[in-house]
């Protein structure tokens, strides 16, 4: 029920050298997918699209005999308003708008505009709108450039990113490397699984992103049909209404006041709020193991790094990415907390807040398609993760303690602590304290001796390489 057109809704570059936003500006790019949804256009457009198929339905309910049911060819001219509806369109809702003041009645205005150039629809002009309060129609339009925006734009960017680590994983699920634990030494791990770790939770939000079902609703001005009931009061409007919605692609709310009060809305966002912090977590582990160098950065030599230290490659992508998403968060938590109150049956505050849900995402996709930028660019340096490794014996005092205590030694983790604890500790000394303990079992014992810092690495390895085959949801 969307428009297959695709107008060109991205901005010049002169438009972006002025523009007070940056993903108007700086970002513009990076948010064009995002334009056929979330930009004035994109709301009249869907706009458009609610009042035609509102329209269609009541042609097709019974009870309201004073609309016939409409001949294909009338059908088939409805949807081409839909299907063709541009940028000049939107255009002349707009001048339109300057008259009323009011920018779905304008809406209302251009469609009977239409509706007089069909011989049958100038009989029935009077129907555009009937029974509708503005927010039966703009909160069924907001849900569908929600509903498309996500679909179209943000989970295809997600899953990217998810795919990309998921390579990552594979190729790295035996690259060792030291943990760090409150930023010391821990128990060695793998590249590999630190990146599964982060594709899995990405698979696990972005499903709970994914399926998050908006509610609709087409019920009056205050949500009891009073106006419907007055004109047709033998019609079953909830049921008319129930199955206008469902057929949208919503959840059918029964009970509202004049607004659906938004709790699915906020239950997306809040979604969106939890996929961008794995983002978050990531981009800064990602930044922390580049400063480490566990990964080198491809350069371009075209590129500079720093205005005034030549050798610099700094990790911008995912810095930018942090900012990015910071910004996204903040404008998408207030909206799932303020869209969801309103005094009494209605205030307009919902109004304005919700034309920041275009920032909002394209914070968020410019903030997706960075991390994407800074992955291509990494290259795991397996042997500065080995060294740094090599050079930390004492993470494998957890093992030591751990076999000590399977063999009955009762001071155990007290012994070793005394030895490592707040220490480099070299290989030597480990063996040593190994076969002084003589209750170890010889088996156990010869084990430990060959353990290596970067062999400690439990099912890391196994785990990684398991993540790798698998598919995202």
């Amino acid at each position: 029920m969307t428009s297959s057109k695709k107008p060109n809704t991205s901005l010049p570059d002169s438009s972006r050298l002025i523009a007070l936003s940056p993903i108007d500006g700086r970002y513009a790019a990076a948010c064009d997918p995002l334009r056929e949804w979330f930009s004035e256009y994109g709301l009249i457009r869907h706009r458009v699209l609610v009042e035609v198929e509102w329209f269609k339905t009541l042609a097709a309910t019974p009870g309201v005999a004073e609309l016939p049911p409409q001949s294909k060819a009338t059908t088939r001219f409805l949807d081409d308003i839909v299907k063709e509806f541009d940028v000049r369109d939107a255009r002349r809702v707009k001048t339109i708008e300057r008259t009323t003041n009011h920018d779905v009645k304008a809406v209302e205005y251009f469609l009977r505009e239409r509706f007089k150039r069909h011989p049958s629809l100038r009989r029935h002009t009077h129907f555009l709108h009937f029974a509708c309060t503005s927010w039966d129609i703009n909160n069924l339009a907001y849900s569908l450039m929600l509903n498309g925006a996500r679909k179209q734009a943000l989970l295809p960017a997600l899953k990217k990113i998810r795919n990309t680590l998921a390579r990552m994983a594979r190729s790295g699920a035996d690259a060792a490397m030291m943990s760090r634990t409150h930023g010391q030494p821990a128990s060695p791990t793998t590249m590999g699984k630190e990146l599964a770790n982060f594709a899995h939770r990405l698979d696990e939000q972005t499903a709970a992103l994914a399926a998050v079902r908006l509610n609709g609703k087409i019920n009056g001005a205050v949500g009891n049909y009073n106006a419907h009931v007055a004109a047709y009061p033998d019609v079953n409007w909830p049921a008319v209404a129930r199955r206008f919605v469902t057929r949208l692609g919503f959840r059918f709310n029964a009970y509202t006041t004049q607004i659906e009060p938004y709790d699915s809305t906020a239950e997306l966002l809040h979604a969106t709020i939890r996929v961008n912090n794995i983002l978050i977590d990531l981009c800064r582990d990602l930044w922390a193991y580049i400063s480490l160098a566990y990964f080198k950065q491809k350069t371009l030599a075209s590129q500079v790094g720093s205005s005034t230290m030549p050798h610099k490659v700094n990790p911008i992508d995912f810095e930018n990415a942090e900012g990015n998403l910071g910004a996204a968060n903040a404008l998408a938590s207030h909206l799932a907390s303020s869209l969801c109150i309103s005094r009494l049956q209605r205030d307009l505050s919902d109004s304005t807040a919700l034309r920041t849900l275009g920032a909002t995402f394209g914070h968020a996709l410019t903030a997706a398609n960075s991390v994407s930028a800074g992955l291509a660019k990494l290259r795991l340096d397996r042997k500065a993760c080995a060294d740094e490794l090599k050079a930390h014996g004492e993470v494998l005092g957890e093992a030591l303690q751990t076999v000590m205590r399977k063999n009955g030694v009762e001071d155990a983790y007290e012994r070793i602590k005394e030895l490592t604890r707040g220490r480099t500790v070299s290989r030597e000394t480990l063996h040593a304290a190994i076969k002084s303990c003589r209750s170890l079992k010889p088996a156990d014992k010869a084990r430990l001796l060959k353990l290596e810092p970067e062999t400690y690495l439990g099912l890391a390895t196994e785990l990684a390489k398991a993540f790798g085959r698998t598919t995202p949801k």
